[in-house]
Order: structure tokens, then sequence, then C-alpha cells
């Protein structure tokens, strides 16, 4: 933590728009530094994501694409994954979002599939709901991602590493 809290303002700004292309919620979690611990930051960072407005989350939205698939997927599993993703975007109006942490490389492309198909049914309120949701563990998994590509703290916290 030590690192996080000492960086300078513009370091941190960039880390933090690494993890979320949201410019308030990097301001809110910088306005509150220093952290003793990173549950202290990562309960800030959540903090600062539900505080998010639907404009905040389409600027974020904005700068996302779709995870990375494994190497060696087949090119009928890109098909599939483009022809769902186009029909999320033309529904729905952004780029579909979801958080990979925890699951194996291999069913990651089962995963995105079936969120997609499974949000599909979403009416947009609700789908919202859900954006925000994934946005906000997102932006945890690749804080603590960071961290731990710092050299921090972070490694020894009980958090699963990042899925992908």
């Amino acid at each position: 933590m030590e690192h996080f809290n000492a960086a300078s303002e513009e370091a941190l700004e960039q880390t933090l728009l690494s993890c979320l292309r949201s410019p308030r919620w990097c301001r809110r979690v910088a306005e509150h530094r220093p952290y003793p611990d990173l549950d202290s930051l990562l309960a800030a960072a959540d903090e600062a994501a539900y505080d998010l407005t639907w404009p905040d989350l389409t600027e974020a939205l904005a700068a996302e694409s779709l995870p990375t698939l494994p190497p060696g997927t087949y090119s009928a599993a890109y098909t599939a994954l483009s022809a769902a993703h186009a029909a999320y975007e033309a529904r729905f109006g952004h780029v579909f979002v979801i958080c990979l942490e925890g699951v194996p490389r291999g069913e990651c492309l089962d995963h995105i599939l079936e969120g997609i198909r499974s949000r599909l049914t979403n009416d947009p309120e609700e789908e919202r709901v859900v954006v925000a949701e994934e946005l906000r563990r997102l932006a945890r998994e690749r804080l603590v991602h960071a961290l731990r590509g710092a050299g921090n703290c972070a490694s020894n916290h009980n958090e699963p590493a990042p899925g992908r």
C-alpha cells in the first residue's frame, strides 16, 4: 500500500484509469488516500463504483472491450461470440462486459457466451444494474492485479488471482 499511497497524482490517475475509465471513480478513490490496507482501498473503490451515474458508467463502457479468448480457440467460437456480442450491442447500445475472476481459462468462452445469452433477456434497466456490478467487479480485479504488479502487499490478500 505504501507505493499506492505515495504515488504521484499523475501515476495514480494512470493506474486507476487502467482499472476503470471513469474520471469520477478515479477522483473518489484517489481523494481518500492514504489507505491503511488493501481491504480499505477495495472498500473505497467499491463505494466509489456504487456511486457512479449511468453517464459515468457509459463513459467507462466506451473504453471496454470483450475479454480476450484463450489461444487455440476455434474460429467457430469466435463467430459465435461475434454474433452474440453484436446482438447484445444492438439491444443495449454498448459493449458487453463481464468479470472473469475465478473462471478457469478453459471455461472463459462458455462463461462469456452464457452471460451474453442470459443477459439478452434483461430489460434495459435490469441490464444497467448488471453492467454497473460487472464494471465494479472488473475495477476491483484490475486494482488488485495492478497492486500485485507493483510488488505490493496485495499479493498477501486472500482474494483469488484475476481469472485471465
